[in-house]
């Protein structure tokens, strides 16, 4: 299956609450490479490379809210040139 690549931000109550280390864990859990990272504006980024089902799969974990103390209002999603990760990480 040819690999696609998005970049997705999301934002409501998103930092401080342990997001973007379930969004690793899910991601590593639907065998995407990539990386999360808090931007300053409070939201969080979310870079995601991988097959589509599986993408679509960590859109929909994103838009349900994510963690359990996490609050999302909104994500905005926009497709982006795949890259070569190795793994999925958190970028401070």
């Amino acid at each position: 299956m040819p690999k696609t690549s998005i970049a997705a931000y999301v934002y409501g109550r998103v930092q401080g609450v342990g997001f973007r280390y379930a969004t690793q864990q899910k991601a590593k859990e639907l065998e995407l490479t990539g990386f999360t990272r808090n931007l300053d504006d409070g939201s969080v980024e979310v870079v995601a490379c991988g097959e589509q089902q599986a993408i679509d799969a960590l859109l929909d974990w994103l838009k349900q809210g994510g963690p359990q103390h996490a609050k999302v209002d909104k994500v905005l999603s926009e497709p982006k040139a795949v890259a070569d990760y190795s793994g999925f990480s958190i970028r401070h």
